[in-house]
């Protein structure tokens, strides 16, 4: 409770719970149509509105928005008919967002960005403005979700069948990947352009294979979040680290523990049973 004194910890806490839970809706969709390497690709071109922002003088917030919104829906055409064939064309959109955004940045005069705070996240120095922004997107993507539920469920699942049921297979995958787009832009306040698909894909992951529904699966990856993102914020307040790779050193570390005792747990019984076939 001493953390909750400071405004900037509340504004952290209330910007990480916030994208908690988005990245647990919109991580769940991504682990389960397989397109993590797209939602990279778009969290590293979204630099490039990065740059923008600040060449042009504009509000980051917005700036990143539009870029990362134009930078999916160019993926999500590329990606459309051909996934698997796609990886190039999501390799070079990625590295040429970057590149962009970074010369901008070196071109914008007088002005010296810090890059390490969107690279790796500065979400103790949220503004209440941007938890704002933050919230209504939140809740345009909720809002989305919840409304499509049954045709993204499909679209997921079973892709030529939700088209053979009539269902507007283009248009659901396009919505699915501008608010990927949408959601990436929360993440960079967080945890940064370079470890946010660890945010959106570790949760969800580790849920789904006890997850029973989709739903499910969403409410169990946002608390996950949830937990990781609180643990990561007092480690970061108590032994003075940076609050987006404590965040994300707390969600891999469950990952690969939880990972290690999955393989031993599988490993015993089959140890046992084959000791128990050497002796007969």
């Amino acid at each position: 409770m001493e953390i909750l004194k400071y405004e900037f910890m509340r504004h952290a806490l209330a910007a990480g719970l916030l994208t908690s839970i988005i990245c647990g809706i919109m991580g769940t969709l991504v682990v389960v149509n397989r397109i993590v390497f797209l939602s990279g690709g778009i969290a590293h071109a979204a630099y490039g509105g990065i740059g923008m922002a600040f060449y042009f003088n504009w509000p980051v917030i917005p700036s990143t928005m539009g870029f990362s919104l134009g930078a999916s829906l160019v993926m999500a055409a590329v990606t459309l008919n051909n996934r698997q064939r796609a990886d190039t064309v999501i390799g070079v959109i990625w590295a040429v967002g970057m590149a962009f955004g970074i010369i901008l940045v070196d071109l914008t005069p007088g002005y010296n960005v810090d890059l390490m705070s969107y690279l790796f996240g500065s979400i103790l120095t949220v503004p209440g403005s941007d938890l704002i922004i933050m919230g209504v997107l939140g809740a345009l993507i909720l809002f989305l979700v919840a409304f499509f539920y049954k045709e993204l469920m499909a679209v997921s699942y079973d892709e030529e069948f939700a088209g053979l049921r009539g269902l507007p297979v283009r248009g659901i995958y396009f919505s699915l990947i501008a608010m990927l787009g949408l959601t990436v832009v929360m993440v960079i306040q967080v945890v940064g352009l370079i470890m946010v698909i660890a945010l959106l894909t570790i949760p969800p992951f580790m849920v789904e294979k006890y997850a029973r529904s989709l739903g499910a699966m969403m409410i169990g990856s946002s608390l996950l979040g949830a937990c990781f993102t609180m643990a990561g914020l007092y480690l970061s307040y108590r032994f003075d680290l940076t609050s987006g790779a404590a965040i994300i050193m707390v969600a891999g570390t469950v990952f690969l523990v939880a990972l290690g005792l999955e393989k031993l747990w599988a490993f015993i019984p089959r140890t046992v049973q084959h000791a128990g076939e050497l002796k007969r």
